[in-house]
């Protein structure tokens, strides 16, 4: 039995070479050609045909301007991609030498010498065969083939009597959002995506290790890990951790073997805002004969999560619980960083999580139309303690159920489970993104003319999918605490009175049915999982994909950077509802984000303030693939939308959050933490050039993990108050809110003077003599501000940190887009 802190100097310490080794092909020389074509061209591994393409400026920018729509060529053609390597006499005498593609998107045939070795269909698949035979000493030809997988598509959409929605990409086991969504641009990619090596090895080799929680309390964590051995012989062998041997006999093939750890006094991984997100590090060797064979590092985290629904007098809960603890999820859904997958490094998939901390979350889904992510998001997920939803990749159709279809999605939840199962901040396995509710709600069957036979088969192959083999799958990988599976999200369309009161819903209204902001705070669900609305990038993010006189409404730049049929209308309607549409282009793109920022504000609040009813609200979108108008809170670049700055507000764990209810206005506290606070709430009304007007104050206790109308104001003693001209400041202790009682086109602004004083270089001090409405800080360089586009009372003092030193700070405030 190893003491716990014992366990961690010994695992941090004892790191020799293994004797698996590997060969990274990536790095070789790589041409590509289009097939048929006998000039070659400089490839990069991992890559796509389109960044190939770029780089060797045989195409435009796909990003800039109108280019997309010249490049959908590309996705037509065949591509071949090789290499030359070698090997030596010493490499060739390993018994065993494989061929490792970590991922092929995703038509391939792979010829290596000259001769076919492996087929493939499936871009989320990792692909291994045995290749020694097929090598040789000195020089050695691979070539990989990739075949268009639209034309793919269409041909196995053929082979049915009935069409199936999104035609010919749900053939096709790739990213879904590279055909093109409503707020992505279609680039169909082809290419070696992720890395390519030659694994050398002999007498036994570690195919996956898994760990399972036998027993967690607060005295003793019991788990087994699980080894899964390949063996070449049968023979006694041994796991080593640390310097305790566990020896086993393998027999010939594959092998399972358990080894059974104690930990006392066992510190839980907890999710942000709750605590640390503890990781204990484990290093096992494979040996024989006192010969270390392969080494495997796991980082793990102790913790037990359940999903509980219960019913209740409305309908059925829907919650978290993270160490026995109800845990209200704060939080986005997370789209890939990029259309060109190989150009997201783990720094982008890092600054991406980072982000989402900044701002206060604990949990990011990862979205059924893009793609199972790099080790290095859930990495980071882990170690800033944020949750994952996760999605297998299917969304917005439905898909077909044929034999070979089922078995090559089988074998991708197969590896993609094995990958992910032991990062702590795997939540929820949920099998796609709204196929149930398109089936249910979108009107297909009419659409397509379904008769009755071909309703039953397209939803018996449904079922198959995502009712039978999904989650047997999952009962046959995961143990039972990592297994909480969903079939759809969300499980009821937001149309119908149960999406509400059950399960999880995707809440649409506001943006599709063009409904006003504030029917968030009547619709309002167990666990809203999506809903959003757009904001337009700043003007620095436009102008990298635009040239300037393609800045305007009108250009046709501007609308292809606008993938939603009545995006720019529906901003343009919510806009004239709450806010002076302004004329200038640019003061335009800034009102657009405080109208999304605004939107967001009264949903997310609206939600938290519903706890224990509602438990989790996840907004559409975290980030974009390309700089685009979306909904997302992160630009392209990773920059902050003015939403983004009030998602870290509106998700803080202590929340001051004011509601107009019938004839009152009431004052709640929301509270997200563990523990109780009690402290003196402080209301003061002030006119916008600073006079109090009027104030109260009480002392007030809130207890943890809850939510409370902690007052109430009368409209009735504040009915002689101009209110177009005040605002109400709310405080608890440390925490402040300000509320408005008008919209902002309502509000009679006056002129602020607005002074900023250098503390020193990247630290500044505003006031202003007046109220400053939703004010934005821009510089040169691309500075980070820690606080921008909020609201600046006369008289106070706001510190702000900088990311770096500017020459020149520039000032707008919601006035000066008034005039």
């Amino acid at each position: 039995m190893f003491k716990k802190i014992t366990l961690f100097l010994i695992f941090i310490c004892y790191s020799v070479s293994a004797q698996t080794s590997y060969r990274n092909l990536s790095t070789e020389n790589w041409t590509f050609s289009k097939q048929n074509e006998t000039k070659k061209h400089k490839a990069t591994i991992p890559g796509t045909i389109h960044t190939d393409l770029f780089q060797n400026q045989l195409i435009p920018d796909p990003f800039f301007g109108t280019n997309e729509k010249q490049l959908q060529w590309i996705e037509n053609e065949n591509w071949e991609y090789e290499t030359y390597f070698s090997l030596t006499k010493f490499e060739l005498k390993n018994q065993n030498i494989d061929l490792e593609f970590e991922g092929l998107d995703t038509f391939a045939t792979v010829y290596l010498n000259g001769k076919a070795v492996l087929e493939t269909d499936n871009m989320f698949r990792k692909w291994t065969i045995a290749v020694k035979t097929h090598l040789k000493i000195g020089t050695n030809h691979l070539k990989v083939v990739f075949h268009s997988a639209v034309q793919k598509g269409k041909d196995e959409a053929k082979k049915l009597s009935y069409t199936l929605p999104e035609k010919e990409r749900v053939f096709v086991r790739k990213a879904q959002y590279q055909f093109g969504w409503d707020w992505g641009p279609r680039f169909v990619t082809a290419g070696i995506w992720k890395p390519v090596q030659l694994k050398f090895w002999n007498s036994a080799k570690i195919e996956s290790v898994k760990y399972e929680q036998k027993v967690l309390n607060e005295s003793v964590a019991d788990l087994d890990f699980i080894f899964t051995i390949f063996a070449q012989k049968s023979g006694k062998y041994q796991i080593k951790l640390g310097q305790k041997p566990f020896p086993y006999e393998l027999k010939k093939g594959q092998n399972v073997v358990k080894v059974p750890i104690t930990i006392q006094n066992p510190i839980l991984w907890w999710s942000n805002g709750l605590g640390v997100p503890h990781q204990y590090v484990f290093r096992f060797s494979l040996e024989q004969n006192q010969q270390k064979i392969e080494e495997k590092e796991l980082k793990i985290g102790l913790r037990t999560i359940e999903l509980i629904q219960e019913k209740d007098q409305v309908g059925t809960s829907f919650y978290f619980k993270l160490n026995g603890k109800p845990v209200f999820m704060k939080g986005a859904n997370v789209v890939p960083p990029d259309n060109f997958l190989p150009r997201v490094s783990d720094s982008t998939y890092f600054s991406l999580v980072e982000n989402a901390k900044k701002a206060n979350m604990n949990m990011l889904r990862v979205w059924g139309g893009g793609v199972y992510f790099d080790d290095a998001f859930y990495e980071a997920c882990d170690a800033n303690g944020i949750l994952v939803w996760q999605d297998f990749m299917f969304a917005c159709s439905m898909y077909p159920g044929d034999e070979k279809f089922v078995k090559n999605v089988k074998q991708e939840v197969i590896d993609n489970v094995n990958r992910l199962q032991n990062h702590p901040s795997i939540a929820i396995w949920c099998g796609n993104n709204e196929n149930d509710e398109g089936w249910h709600n979108w009107g297909w069957q009419k659409q397509f003319n379904y008769s009755k036979a071909d309703s039953t088969q397209i939803w018996n192959d449904y079922k198959k999918v995502f009712h039978e083999m999904i989650p047997q799958t999952l009962d046959s990988l995961l143990p039972k605490e990592k297994n909480i599976y969903w079939s759809s999200s969300p499980s009821k369309g937001w149309g119908r009175k149960e999406s509400l009161t059950q399960g999880d819903v995707h809440y649409w209204g506001v943006w599709w049915g063009k409904e006003p902001f504030e029917i968030y705070e009547e619709k309002v669900g167990r666990f809203v999982s999506e809903y959003g609305f757009q904001g337009m990038p700043n003007l620095e993010t436009l102008q990298k994909v635009m040239n300037k006189e393609d800045l305007n409404f009108t250009s046709e730049a501007f609308k292809n950077h606008q993938k939603h049929p009545t995006g720019y209308e529906t901003i343009n309607e919510h806009m004239e509802r709450d806010f002076v549409v302004p004329k200038d282009f640019e003061d335009y793109l800034y009102v657009s984000q405080l109208l999304q920022a605004r939107g967001m504000k009264i949903a997310i609040e609206a939600h938290r303030r519903a706890k224990p009813y509602c438990m989790g609200t996840l907004y559409w979108q975290l980030n974009d693939c390309w700089p685009v108008t979306s909904w997302s809170s992160l630009d392209y670049y990773g920059n902050w939308k003015a939403f983004h700055y009030q998602a870290k507000q509106s998700f803080e764990n202590l929340l001051l959050s004011v509601a107009d209810e019938n004839e009152k206005h009431k004052i709640y506290l929301v509270n997200d933490n563990l523990e109780s606070f009690s402290g003196k709430l402080e209301l003061e009304l002030l006119s916008f050039d600073g006079k109090s007007l009027w104030e109260t104050f009480k002392e007030i206790s809130v207890k943890g993990n809850s939510s409370a109308n902690v007052h109430e104001i009368p409209k009735v003693d504040l009915e002689q108050f101009d209110l177009q001209q005040t605002v109400l400041k709310v405080a608890f202790n440390d925490i402040k809110s300000n509320f408005f009682f008008v919209k902002p086109k309502d509000l009679k602004l006056q002129k602020p003077n607005i002074q900023i004083r250098n503390i020193d270089e990247v630290t500044i001090e505003i006031s202003t003599d007046v109220l400053a409405k939703n004010v934005f800080l821009s510089s040169e360089n691309d500075t980070f501000f820690e606080d921008n586009y909020f609201d600046l009372l006369p008289n106070e003092k706001r510190i702000i940190k900088l990311s770096k030193a500017v020459k020149e700070i520039k000032v707008k405030s919601l006035f000066d887009t008034m005039k």
